[in-house]
């Protein structure tokens, strides 16, 4: 058997449904469609399930540790700025009404050879936090933009099989 080497996590893209996730689809594809745009870093793959210490009676040795609520980290994208106002047009609806403010996305990680992987969809997600560039006339960087995307859920799947031998 054929051990196979870490993804890198260089290679990357980013999808977003071009409808609202919970209308019908007559009236989803009313929407302008939200481009997929590239990014440079993708974060907040994660979720915590909140757990209670439940002593009980009579057991001084332990504590039950109970399932409370299970929690979704929120995605963060940083790309660097361009003259299209997709994303920014999603943060704005979900200011304003629920409206095309919902979307469901992936993340899906690239082999060295540039096939999908391995992705993690997510669900109902809201444009939650949108951050500017910071602007600094002493420097050449590239102006980057953040979006933080609150959702409902993460699935992952994998795409392609490992390698075997």
């Amino acid at each position: 058997m054929m051990i196979e080497d870490p993804l890198p996590s260089y290679r990357f893209i980013v999808t977003l449904d071009p409808a609202d996730a919970h209308l019908p689809p007559a009236q989803a594809a009313l929407l302008p469609l939200v481009p997929n745009g590239s990014f440079q870093e993708a974060r907040g793959l994660g979720a915590d399930l909140e757990i209670a210490a439940y002593p009980e009676g009579g057991a001084n040795s332990y504590a039950h540790q109970l399932p409370l609520r299970h929690t979704w980290s929120r995605i963060s994208l940083k790309r660097g700025v361009v003259r299209e106002m997709g994303l920014w047009w999603w943060y704005q609806q979900g200011l304003s009404n629920s409206l095309g403010a919902r979307r469901d996305g992936a993340i899906i990680l690239l082999t060295p050879a540039g096939t999908p992987a391995v992705a993690w969809c997510f669900f109902g997600g809201l444009a939650a936090k949108w951050t500017g560039p910071e602007l600094n006339a002493g420097q050449s960087a590239v102006a980057i933009e953040t979006l933080e995307i609150a959702h409902e859920g993460l699935q992952q799947i994998y795409l392609s099989p490992p390698l075997t031998s």
